[in-house]
């Protein structure tokens, strides 16, 4: 998460250059730090900011499920070829056992 930057420094002299003292600048200045850390907290809190994912995150979901898929094609792909020379043998067992009885 990007961290905003509120430069104090710059807001006191801002409010100084308008006719604000040294002390109300310092107070303002406080006070608007206090409630940009309360909103960002609470938009935190209400929209879960924290839970949200990256691109990077995805990204590396979506390089898992690509491995999970081809791992599932392989393991079909041998039980295909399995069960299918499983049923030649059973089919031809069954005409070598008939073409004997005949």
């Amino acid at each position: 998460m990007s961290t905003i930057t509120f430069d104090t420094h710059e807001f006191v002299k801002k409010l100084k250059d308008v006719g604000f003292s040294e002390q109300q600048a310092e107070v303002i200045t406080d006070l608007q730090k206090t409630t940009v850390s309360n909103t960002l907290e609470q938009a935190r809190h209400d929209y879960e900011l924290d839970d949200l994912a990256t691109k990077r995150d995805l990204r590396e979901t979506e390089l898992r499920l690509e491995l999970k898929i081809m791992e599932t094609k392989a393991d079909l792909i041998r039980w295909v070829v399995g069960v299918g020379l499983l049923q030649i043998t059973i089919i031809a067992g069954l005409l070598l056992k008939i073409a004997g009885t005949i």
